[in-house]
């Protein structure tokens, strides 16, 4: 079962079990009961019938002793919701870090007892968790056991991984028109038929992929070399080293392996 997310004043003192991931820098480490219960604690929701809460660990504090783990490498050791519900943690406990006082007047805030806000409460700024809406496409061309997708590898990649073209959106742009921009921008080809096919959390630190599929209409291509260090045309047969499992990346791409994008 998926995480159920609660209001943050919802009632858990009835009978369910407690589990609290305590955030470590940006590694988690869970345990059934908080480590110290002066440490700010932040209600996530409930999987499975645990309550789970996120726990803010004060910066140079260690409760685990060098056994937190951090998301990359926690994602296969517990399930793909465990996954995201530490993945929520991280979020959550950075923003409270982060938003500690009023962007406005400089006033310590506070949180608010009925949403997810940290209130100022001088001046009454509300200051909601950071979302960072990013849309990722795979672009494909040609028909059948023809076509191929357009991968490139980024110059932040971790080794020679090949992935789908991403951006962040921009104030008042579609996502359909951030998809447009940015494969121009990253790789100098036009795309048409953008169609929307799947989205992802993605605490890294705190974005939102929203994913794409689009064909590809002209150009050539012409890497940005601040962000693409290659990119080329790929066959299905004849694929390069791509994102693990963890990414939506990897999931368009393997719903275009099975032709179902």
């Amino acid at each position: 079962m998926p995480l159920v997310i609660l209001p943050p004043d919802a009632d858990t003192s009835g009978s369910l079990v407690h589990r609290y991931i305590h955030v470590v820098g940006s590694a988690v480490w869970v345990d059934i009961e908080p480590a110290d219960d002066s440490w700010g604690l932040h209600f996530l929701g409930t999987l499975d019938g645990q309550a789970m809460w996120g726990v803010d660990v004060p910066y140079g504090t260690d409760p685990a002793d060098g056994a937190a783990t951090d998301l990359y490498s926690y994602y296969g050791r517990a399930s793909e919701d465990e996954w995201l519900v530490a993945g929520r943690a991280v979020q959550i406990v950075e923003w409270a870090r982060t938003h500690r006082f009023c962007g406005r007047c400089a006033t310590p805030t506070e949180l608010s007892p009925s949403e997810r806000s940290m209130k100022c409460p001088k001046c009454g700024l509300l200051a909601f968790p950071r979302l960072a809406p990013a849309m990722i496409t795979l672009v494909t061309r040609g028909e059948g056991d023809e076509q191929e997708a357009l991968l490139a590898q980024g110059v932040n990649f971790r080794g020679s991984m090949y992935s789908c073209l991403a951006g962040f959106v921009e104030p008042g742009e579609s996502l359909e028109g951030a998809v447009v921009r940015e494969v121009r921008e990253e790789v100098g080809v036009d795309v048409t038929n953008v169609r929307y096919w799947g989205s992802q959390p993605w605490p890294f630190p705190h974005s939102l992929m929203l994913g794409f599929h689009a064909t590809y209409e002209s150009g050539e291509i012409v890497c940005e070399p601040s962000e693409i260090l290659d990119a080329n045309w790929y066959r299905k047969d004849a694929l390069p080293n791509i994102p693990p499992g963890i990414s939506i990346a990897r999931k368009l791409i393997d719903a275009w392996l099975r032709d179902e994008v």
